[in-house]
């Protein structure tokens, strides 16, 4: 069976494995993204590669990468805020000469959503966000069956939508947008300590700043369903699902959106890898993602 070499790029963590065409993962390799060393973040994720591929006996017929935003060029370029190295960095085309592979590159939370809608808690469904909760916060949205895209490769950035006045700052020191208010690194700005720290009334008050922006985006897109996944929305857990839950039901009274749903992401902690294998998959030509038509 033919394999897939996955890169997660996250605001925490570098991650690397082989996955197969039925979503199973193989090889895993993992380092954290900011560490006290001399080397250039590109070579540990190339080195962290070349690693998974000498331990391996598969050899992969292609790479994906999920890598945090924004992006320029349908992530060509790439700049995610919570890595201060890479501004406008060109990713996909040095992995690509590097590893002599054809590679395919996406935002983490969209390659997410095309991995849920693929084999986890959105299998069947054509409208959909699939959103990231963790160091920052991103998401995926699929209408109709289609993974949004806009301009540049941006679309879907929720993290960027306005949910409270007094709420904390994002990695742009902008005030009261939701990444600056939920996220790990906001939350770490804002009370001085880390997400595993927080009190149970800090996991609520996380949950209610998902919920309005959740409740906004399924007011204005005319989805009822919310996948999210992410160290701080995994570690925050019961607590922050319920209170999301409870406020996207106090906001979304007009009838296409009071069905709404928050769940957590069906694939754990392995979706942003599965999500990477998608996004080469999708490359590829395989078709993923369910159509209106066929449900």
């Amino acid at each position: 069976m033919d394999h897939i070499l996955a890169i997660d790029i996250g605001g925490t963590k570098l991650a690397v494995a082989l996955i197969d065409q039925t979503g199973k993962i193989s090889d895993r390799k993992q380092v954290p993204t900011h560490v006290n060393s001399e080397d250039p973040l590109y070579e540990r994720v190339l080195d962290l590669c070349n690693e998974c591929l000498a331990t391996s006996s598969i050899k992969p017929i292609a790479i994906g990468i999920g890598c945090g935003g924004p992006g320029k060029r349908s992530y060509e370029l790439v700049s995610p805020l919570n890595i201060a190295d890479w501004r406008d960095f060109p990713l996909r085309k040095k992995i690509e000469t590097d590893l002599l592979l054809p590679t395919f590159i996406d935002n983490d939370a969209k390659a997410l959503a095309l991995a849920e809608g693929w084999i986890g808690a959105a299998q069947g469904c054509t409208n959909y966000i699939a959103m990231v909760v963790s160091t920052g916060i991103g998401g995926g949205i699929v209408l109709n069956g289609k993974l949004l895209e806009g301009k540049d490769g941006n679309a879907g950035h929720i993290g960027h939508v306005f949910v409270e006045p007094k709420g904390g700052l994002d990695a742009n020191g902008v005030s009261g947008l939701l990444e600056g208010s939920a996220s790990g690194s906001g939350l770490e700005r804002k009370y001085g300590f880390a997400p595993s720290e927080a009190s149970d009334e800090i996991r609520k008050e996380a949950g209610i700043y998902v919920g309005r922006a959740v409740a906004s985006i399924a007011n204005l897109l005319d989805l009822q369903l919310a996948i999210v996944s992410g160290s701080v929305a995994f570690g925050f857990g019961s607590i922050f699902f319920e209170s999301a839950q409870k406020t996207i039901n106090e906001l979304t009274k007009i009838q296409h959106s009071q069905q709404t749903i928050i769940v957590p992401g069906g694939l754990g902690d392995e979706g942003p890898l599965i999500g990477a294998a998608a996004v080469a998959l999708q490359g590829l030509g395989k078709e993923l993602l369910a159509k209106p038509d066929q449900i």
